[in-house]
């Protein structure tokens, strides 16, 4: 159900900020494991990062789905590019990979030490 009005809002979201993480909860208090892998990760690399709570609108919740043709939050958004759910962000973590693409966008991340 992703009309023009919530495709404007998703790209004003995702456009203006750096890093934007749609989540479930907030990144101070998580309410999911997967939200909150994903949230340990951007901490951990002292990614700078904005939280977008979908519990708090439906239609974000749906709509995003759509917007970047995935099923599941948490999406992780880089310079406007999606990157994607949890388990790519804990695989491309892992790997070193994340690092190195955030540090690639501009983006200053700590090494995964």
């Amino acid at each position: 159900m992703l009309d023009d009005t919530l495709r404007q809002r998703i790209d004003q979201e995702v456009g203006s900020n750096d890093v934007v993480l749609f989540m479930k909860g907030t990144p101070v208090f998580p309410q999911c494991g997967f939200s909150a892998v994903v949230v340990q990760v951007l901490s951990h690399l002292g990614v700078k990062f904005k939280g977008i709570n979908v519990l708090e609108d439906p239609a974000i919740r749906e709509g995003i789905k759509e917007y970047s043709s995935w099923p599941t939050i948490p999406q992780l958004y880089v310079k406007g590019e999606f990157v994607g759910g949890c388990d790519i962000i804990r695989e491309m973590f892992e790997s070193g990979e994340l690092t190195e693409m955030l540090n690639t966008h501009g983006v200053d991340a700590r090494p995964a030490a």
